[in-house]
């Protein structure tokens, strides 16, 4: 996909709305009001904060429009790329709990799944998480409608593959305030800071293919949403605390595997 022309004026103020509103948010927020940035009253509005910078950057400061903004659903002639955002994740999930079964290091428990929704049968703990993804794609309509709507066609014009790194990098960055924060932890938070880039970057790739393929952003939002939602609690809940698999890091280094692969495949394309 060629982007539109370099417009430094219009990236600028997007990014500067995009941080400002986000990181000022969560300042203020988990600073002065002591919340937890868990609270969806401090994630919505952080969220939405790269929609709103390039709705006023599109309408206001370049007075661009919304053509190339990919807010068509386009379902009839990308429906294979919608299936492919929603079972993509749980696919990645089944393998990389597949290379801890097949590693010896993971000790199988069902109360690990039982606990991630309690009261559901063990069974269809992932089916409900598959049926949740259509339903909270929304919520990453804030972040998808900036990034890959807005910065990814602006960052490096007429070079899709270098703006999908740049863009990925640039999300990566906007997101630390959640692990300097209390949202995410790691134990050693240059090292995790570091991965979490990296997962966001390759993310942030097939996420731009996705975009390019269906000359949409629903389908980024679907899978976005399939990351936080399927992916990340079916790993955490099944390999973190039940062996050495996921208590020694290799779960998070399975994962990054998987995707930089995922993504480096489509970054050849």
């Amino acid at each position: 996909m060629v982007g539109p022309r370099l417009n430094r004026r219009g990236l600028t103020a997007f990014l500067l709305i995009s941080f400002g509103v986000a990181w000022g948010w969560e300042a203020v927020a988990h600073l002065l009001f002591g919340w937890s940035l868990v609270n969806p009253l401090v994630q919505v509005p952080a969220g939405f904060a790269p929609a709103a910078a390039a709705l006023v950057v599109r309408r206001w400061v370049t007075r661009e429009g919304f053509a190339d903004a990919g807010s068509r659903l386009r379902l009839r002639p990308a429906w294979r790329y919608y299936l492919l955002a929603w079972l993509g994740p749980l696919a990645v999930a089944v393998v990389v709990v597949g290379v801890a079964a097949a590693s010896g290091l993971w000790e199988p428990s069902v109360r690990s799944m039982a606990d991630l929704v309690p009261g559901v049968p063990v069974w269809s703990v992932s089916l409900l998480l598959c049926l949740a993804v259509p339903i909270v794609t929304l919520a990453f309509w804030g972040e998808e409608f900036g990034w890959t709507g807005y910065l990814l066609l602006r960052i490096c014009p007429g070079r899709p593959r270098r703006a999908a790194l740049a863009a990925g990098l640039i999300a990566a960055v906007w997101h630390y305030p959640l692990a300097l924060l209390g949202y995410a932890e790691f134990s050693n938070l240059a090292l995790g800071l570091a991965g979490w880039t990296v997962w966001i970057m390759c993310q942030e790739v097939i996420l731009a293919w996705l975009r390019a393929r269906s000359n949409s952003i629903w389908p980024p939002c679907v899978a976005h949403a399939g990351n936080n939602f399927v992916l990340t609690p079916l790993t955490t809940a099944l390999l973190l605390g039940h062996g050495n698999f996921g208590e020694q890091g290799i779960q998070l280094l399975v994962v990054l595997i998987l995707v930089a692969v995922a993504a480096g495949l489509l970054h050849l394309k």
